[in-house]
């Protein structure tokens, strides 16, 4: 399969939130970069212009964040919060597990890869972590090869 063409499983939330950059990206940032691109050509000869070089690779990298965001909303699918079970995790479950090594509770999000964040606690259901957690019951205990080793944990409980 084309990994091009892979749905990309997205929360409410996270579609809201491309949306919302995309938005920003189109109607206000674009008129920043065309806006610092005009005042360096005012600047003269755009041959050895830094300010202009600047702008203009500023403007590419905006300009390929919105077709990477509009071709995200393209192959987004929403995660309806009626089809996350309860008792399983799936993507869109919120988990609080025991982890072992650590000696401590803690809460994920299993979100699709385009909204993982790991400093906010959501896990994409295709890193290590997440995708063990996948299928899993309350009370189910699980190991999982990380990077620095093997974490263990035991589910405590699951919501939406």
């Amino acid at each position: 399969m084309d990994p091009n063409s892979k749905e990309i499983l997205l929360t409410k939330e996270g579609y809201k939130k491309i949306e919302d950059e995309l938005e920003l990206l189109k109607t206000v940032t674009r008129k920043e970069v065309a806006e610092r691109i005009k005042e360096a050509i005012s600047f003269g000869d755009i041959s050895e212009n830094a300010e202009y070089d600047e702008a203009k690779n500023e403007q590419a990298k905006v300009e390929e964040r919105i077709l990477k965001l509009e071709n995200m909303l393209r192959k987004a699918k929403i995660i309806k919060e009626e089809d996350i079970e309860a008792d399983v995790v799936t993507v869109g479950s919120i988990v609080k597990v025991m982890d072992f090594d650590f000696d401590e509770e803690m809460e994920y999000t299993i979100v699709g890869s385009a909204e993982a964040d790991p400093y906010d606690n959501k896990i994409s259901n295709e890193s290590p972590v997440g995708s063990a957690l996948i299928g899993m019951k309350k009370g189910d205990e699980i190991e999982v090869s990380v990077p620095d080793g093997t974490a263990r944990f035991k589910i405590l409980d699951i919501r939406r």
